[in-house]
């Protein structure tokens, strides 16, 4: 089996490390040939009392229904910021779940900043950590 290298992370990407209960924002400082992560911020979900995954919450909500609601949150979040020109290039990562639900909802501008994706449930992990598993070969 082989693995595709990671690519190298542009200075000042905006790096998703995300899952269905929150996220972390990170901004790489280093260079292109050196990550060095620094925390940018914190999401959480908001509001999944009225809104659901594909528009009002239905009365009998459960965990996956909120985590898709968050997860169209975050896909609206990366959409957004696309279009305001907020970030030059995007990595995401994302437990599989999440990163299934968000891809289909991502806008086409955020296509295209998207230097990497990670299906890897990050979220908790120390900071060394989610540099390692940017940097892995």
């Amino acid at each position: 089996m082989s693995t595709t290298p990671m690519p190298r992370i542009p200075a000042n990407t905006l790096v998703m490390v995300a899952d269905g209960t929150g996220a972390r924002l990170f901004r790489n400082a280093g260079t292109d040939s050196r990550l060095s992560l620094h925390q940018d911020g914190m999401l959480e979900p908001k509001d999944l009392d009225e809104e659901g995954p594909s528009g009002v919450m239905p009365p009998e909500s459960d965990t996956r229904i909120d985590e898709a609601t968050f997860a169209k949150q975050l896909a609206q979040r990366l959409n957004e910021g696309a279009l305001r020109q907020e970030y030059e290039h995007v990595v995401l990562v994302a437990d599989p779940r999440t990163l299934g639900l968000m891809r289909p909802l991502l806008h086409k501008e955020v296509d295209q900043r998207m230097v990497a994706e990670l299906a890897k449930t990050l979220t908790g992990s120390p900071l060394a950590d989610i540099e390692r598993a940017l940097s892995a070969p």
